[in-house]
């Protein structure tokens, strides 16, 4: 399984750019060149030391979440998913488009 990591762009150089996860962790250079030039502050998901596409800020906090209930669901704590999971929590998933033009058709 491949697992993106949501990161914020500190300061661009040239094709890379040193970001970290939080104000609190360590900066890491990032590599650039798949997304462009990124203001500071600018969320990206990153991958093997590459930002592979850019974010914004609420899908970069629930890309968080997920990862956060990942690792204590890991560690056998199942005790806040619903906190985690807010966005997902007493709702009807949607099915994607061409699954909806089928339960039309059989209606």
């Amino acid at each position: 399984m491949c697992i993106g990591i949501p990161m914020q762009v500190y300061e661009m150089q040239e094709y890379s750019a040193w970001c970290a996860e939080s104000e609190e962790s360590a900066k890491e250079l990032i590599n650039m060149m798949l997304v462009g030039e990124q203001p500071a502050g600018t969320w990206v998901l990153a991958f093997r030391g590459s930002a592979i596409r850019v974010m914004d800020e609420q899908e970069a906090m629930q890309v968080k979440a997920a990862l956060t209930a990942l690792g204590q669901t890991m560690a056998g704590d199942t005790s806040h998913i619903d906190t985690l999971f807010a966005d997902l929590v007493n709702r009807e998933p949607p099915l994607p488009e061409h699954l909806r033009t089928q339960v039309k058709r059989h209606d």
